[in-house]
């Protein structure tokens, strides 16, 4: 059964893959952005071992899946029982076109225009990618993808070639 991670900037065509392959393949599809944060006015993380909980609870409940989301710290967590990593290396600009024609995410967003109104910091943050540090970086995005030892691909353009 497939067992697949999703990592990346925002904007890169996680959820997008992700949703495809939980179509084709019958996956449960876990988004850590459900998960990660604090329900609070400011973003704050949730405790990692609060979020590991939830995410070791979804994979002893489901066979097969697929995670996705820019937490390497919480991706790590999951790559024991990982059969396949993408990784989505698109460039910022990419990122920002993809952002910018996103549909409205319900599971994140109370409406269209809440999604709209955080559209600027989503857009800085995206430019961000290259230079900043720590479990959202392209930096240790590669540093997993690099360390993975099962099936794995670098994805970087949402055109498909086939």
């Amino acid at each position: 059964m497939k067992r697949v991670l999703i990592l990346g900037n925002s904007g890169s065509g996680k959820s997008t893959l992700a949703n495809q392959l939980a179509e084709a393949d019958a996956l449960a599809h876990l988004d850590l952005d459900t998960l990660a944060w604090l329900p609070s006015p400011a973003p704050e993380r949730r405790p990692l071992l609060e979020a590991k909980a939830d995410i070791d609870q979804f994979i002893i409940d489901n066979d097969g899946w697929v995670i996705e989301g820019c937490y390497a710290d919480l991706i790590e967590l999951a790559i024991p029982q990982a059969t396949e990593l993408f990784f989505m290396d698109l460039s910022v600009e990419d990122c920002i076109a993809n952002a910018k024609r996103r549909p409205w995410e319900p599971h994140k967003y109370e409406s269209r225009e809440a999604q709209d109104a955080n559209l600027p910091m989503l857009l800085d943050w995206i430019a961000q990618y290259e230079a900043r540090e720590g479990p959202f970086s392209r930096a240790a995005h590669l540093l997993l993808f690099e360390g993975f030892p099962g099936k794995k691909a670098q994805i970087t353009s949402n055109t498909r070639t086939d």
